[in-house]
């Protein structure tokens, strides 16, 4: 048995104080009691463990993904446990905290432009895929468009939702980069019960609301924003938004905000996404007139953010008032 053993069954906690709504339950999923501390440890150990059982990685053999930090940091420690060397590729809005965290597990990072546009040679994921091409017996995660990524998350986040709510789990509310979660157990989840309603809050700048609105790709709707491992410039493949029932647009302010409110009222301490999850699941409680229960994620440790969200420098600096 060693540290991987502890990937999954992570708690499941109810709001008691921020949500309004006494008709609406709300429970998080707290999934930075993972061992690298965010849900990437699932999609990681579950491709990695596929990819050595099929002959795709071999020993000695190097792990090169691109990453906005999560995803990196579950690379790295694998890596780091089973002997095989980390290259990892991220853009510069990552927090120093996350690329630190590679370092220490032994990891290599190749910083790029946030700015880089899709099709750039110096964008994050084009970065990785050149790297990859180059280094004889390597082997990409390739989490946008491994199917393996949803996969993970239909095996296991998923049932352990139906389980810890005894099936009693309304609504699932989960945004996205990959998709792989809100894929995977909104997949899992409609199986058991086909009335289970799916949300996905999507940040202002990123192109998959308007492709889900409207099924058109618009590269003008591409834009920054601070909120890290949510949204993308590019549609992934392993996203499937035929299991999205409907779309809300967030901005980098409603995600932070709430994000501090659940640590310093809740007691829950997590990062961007966790915010704007749970602020898609307050704004859809409010439109619910029967009991409900909505489940949601909090993917990563608010740790990893302390010199940013977390900073009344950063935060001043970058015209947030809180």
């Amino acid at each position: 048995m060693n540290i991987l053993n502890q990937i999954g069954n992570t708690p499941l906690v109810r709001l008691n104080y921020i949500n309004p709504y006494p008709n609406v339950d709300i429970y998080v999923k707290l999934e930075y009691f993972n061992p690298s501390g965010s849900v990437k440890d699932r999609i990681v150990n579950h491709i990695i463990n596929d990819a050595e059982k099929n002959g795709l990685l071999k020993k000695g053999g190097t792990i090169v993904e691109n990453t906005s930090g999560n995803t990196g940091a579950a690379v790295a420690m694998i890596a780091a446990i089973k002997g095989y060397k980390a290259i990892l590729t991220m853009p510069d809005k990552v927090s120093i905290e996350k690329q630190n965290a590679l370092k220490a597990f032994g990891a290599e990072i190749v910083v790029t432009p946030t700015s880089a546009l899709p099709d750039a040679p110096d964008h994050y994921v084009n970065t990785a895929r050149r790297i990859a091409s180059e280094i004889p017996n390597s082997f990409m995660i390739n989490q946008y468009d491994n199917y393996k990524n949803p996969e993970a998350h239909y095996l296991s986040t998923g049932p352990e939702i139906w389980k810890q709510t005894e099936g009693k789990v309304t609504h699932f509310v989960a945004s996205g980069s990959t998709g792989g979660t809100i894929t995977g157990v909104s997949k899992y989840l409609k199986e058991q019960n086909p009335n289970v309603f799916c949300l996905m809050p999507d940040p202002i700048g990123s192109i998959y609301y308007e492709y889900f609105k409207t099924g058109k790709i618009n590269h003008d709707s591409i834009g920054t924003y601070h909120v890290e491992g949510v949204g993308e410039d590019h549609i992934a493949k392993a996203m499937d938004f035929s299991l999205v029932d409907e779309m809300y647009q967030f901005t980098d302010k409603d995600a932070f905000s709430i994000s501090r409110r659940l640590t310093m009222e809740e007691g829950i301490f997590g990062g961007g996404t966790g915010g704007a999850n749970v602020w898609g699941a307050l704004k859809l409680a409010k439109t619910l007139t029967k009991p409900a229960v909505i489940v949601t994620v909090i993917p990563d440790n608010g740790v990893k953010y302390l010199s940013k969200m977390y900073n009344k420098e950063w935060l001043n600096n970058n015209n947030f008032n809180f």
